[in-house]
């Protein structure tokens, strides 16, 4: 069973090999506990077991592939095959696409589904249980700022962090009589990786909004988790865009994001080939003048 008497508890972060999931690992070894390392990329996680000795922790490393279905029982396999159990669960692993839905390939855009929303669910739904149980523990997920809007130009993104936002709010109401914390933290732009991998980097919303430092983020959203909170959202940036897109209606917001999300020599989603500003984008215009004249006459 998870959490036998001769097991020891330990900090699982999956998607520990880079980002944010790596600061957490580094901030979490204070506590000088076992840290399981998840992730595909074992030699980037040889070099991050070495950051977490450094900070007090143990670390243990797993290559795992979270596009396979049976990555929580491999994981339980590896924690008992070890002798230690889940205590506490970090899912920080995830990817994002920039452009247009209609023009990025289908496939990798249900892989954000299968990364983003059903291994961090799966994960969870696998591990929490336990806990509850034992009542003591929790789940800490990553969400991001885009979680408060839909997001054109990053559709499928922006969906799959509402729904990690969603679904983290309400297991922290339901499990936390337990005991249990179950916590989302929603960061706004992060100096990663991801931000050259998604596209996002290039993008104008990206631009102007300040990009965080991956160890302030970590730290942030350590203390919220270890504090009980439901919500992290770090950064007095991101804040401000969370209370922004509570207040803005969709009408005015939407359009605003898209563009800002936009480049110039983007392709227009309609699949002409020829740039959105010269095309649909044109056209769009063109009505728009059109019934604002029509309105005034």
């Amino acid at each position: 069973m998870n959490g036998a008497a001769s097991s020891r508890p330990a900090v699982v972060v999956v998607g520990a090999s880079r980002g944010i999931g790596r600061a957490i690992a580094k901030v979490a070894a204070r506590e000088q506990c076992p840290v399981v390392l998840a992730a595909r990329a074992p030699d980037a996680l040889a070099a991050v077991a070495g950051e977490v000795r450094a900070a007090g922790g143990e670390p243990f490393i797993l290559e795992i592939d979270l596009f396979t279905a049976a990555a929580p029982k491999r994981l339980q396999a590896y924690l008992e095959s070890v002798d230690l159990y889940c205590d506490v669960l970090v899912n920080s692993a995830g990817y994002g696409l920039r452009g247009a839905a209609t023009l990025l390939p289908a496939d990798e855009q249900i892989g954000m589904v299968d990364v983003n929303i059903r291994a961090l669910s799966d994960m969870t739904l696998h591990f929490l249980p336990a806990m509850c149980a034992r009542k003591r523990g929790g789940v800490l997920n990553l969400g991001s700022i885009a979680s408060f809007t839909p997001g054109p130009g990053m559709a499928m993104y922006y969906a799959t962090k509402g729904f990690v936002r969603s679904f983290s709010e309400a297991l922290h109401e339901e499990v936390r009589a337990t005991g249990v914390t179950v916590t989302c933290a929603a960061p706004g732009p992060v100096a990663t990786e991801f931000l050259q991998r998604s596209g996002a980097g290039r993008s104008m919303l990206f631009k102007v909004l300040p990009r965080l430092d991956a160890d302030y983020v970590a730290e942030r959203a350590w203390r919220g988790f270890r504090s009980g909170r439901r919500l992290v959202v770090p950064g007095i940036s991101a804040k401000l865009a969370a209370f922004t897109a509570s207040v803005i209606p969709h009408m005015l917001l939407l359009p605003l994001i898209g563009k800002l999300q936009r480049r110039s020599g983007d392709p227009c989603p309609c699949g002409s080939g020829k740039r959105y500003s010269e095309c649909c984008g044109k056209r769009g215009a063109g009505r728009r003048a059109g019934r604002i004249s029509s309105a005034k006459s």
